[in-house]
């Protein structure tokens, strides 16, 4: 199976979905990643990602443009400004959206930022979980139980 996640910036939400899918299906789903606008993997999201034991230092941020043309079993949009500008897969046999707020734009402190930063994780990561769950042959201990950390 391969899924493809789109966001806006393809530095946080995509990101770490891409790194839960991997982690969760254990290698088994072939995860990718874009944004429509790509801008540097945010090392915010690669600290919460980090904690979870999930490595995403070697992510880099592409263009969806890269991926036109392969093939794909599901594309999740994971905010709504990539849903309204995503390109056309064809063949895709699922689509799905999650929107998600952009931690990226969380203010506050240091500390109030990475909480933000873990709740989108942690939500993101009950919903790569019911994904797998929905897709056969996909099906995982992990998961029905995703093993992260609860937020700090």
């Amino acid at each position: 199976m391969r899924v493809l996640f789109l966001c806006t910036g393809n530095s946080c939400r995509s990101q770490m979905a891409e790194g839960l899918l991997r982690h969760l299906s254990s290698g088994r789903v072939e995860a990718f990643s874009a944004g429509t606008h790509p801008k540097p993997v945010h090392p915010l999201a690669v600290r919460v990602m980090h904690e979870s034991g999930i490595d995403i230092t070697h992510h880099t941020s592409k263009s969806p443009d890269q991926f036109l043309g392969q093939p794909f079993d599901a594309i999740i949009t994971v905010c709504d400004r990539a849903k309204e500008s995503c390109p056309i897969f064809s063949g895709a046999a699922q689509r799905l959206h999650w929107s998600l707020e952009d931690p990226a734009q969380a203010t506050g402190t240091e500390k109030e930022r990475l909480q933000v930063f873990r709740n989108i994780r942690d939500d993101m990561a009950r919903r790569v979980a019911a994904f797998l769950t929905q897709q056969p042959g996909t099906e995982h201990e992990a998961c029905a139980e995703p093993g992260l950390p609860t937020s700090k």
